[in-house]
């Protein structure tokens, strides 16, 4: 068998396989129970800091 054949029958095989697996797991692992909190806590993250920028009212020896 050719190379490409070889290559070609693999893709359609066991790398689709694989990619789909990858996929499905990805969506278990967002859909988890315990993950709402870091999707909030991500989704909340621009308006952490809305009245103010990081950092104001700070005096600069205490920025370290």
């Amino acid at each position: 068998m050719d190379t490409y054949g070889l290559m070609r029958q693999f893709a359609d095989s066991w790398a689709l396989l694989g990619l789909c697996l990858i996929f499905l797991g990805v969506l278990v692992w967002v859909w988890r129970p315990g993950a709402r909190k870091a999707h909030d806590a991500a989704a909340a993250s621009i308006f952490r800091n809305e009245t103010r920028p990081a950092g104001a009212g700070r005096d600069v020896r205490e920025r370290g």
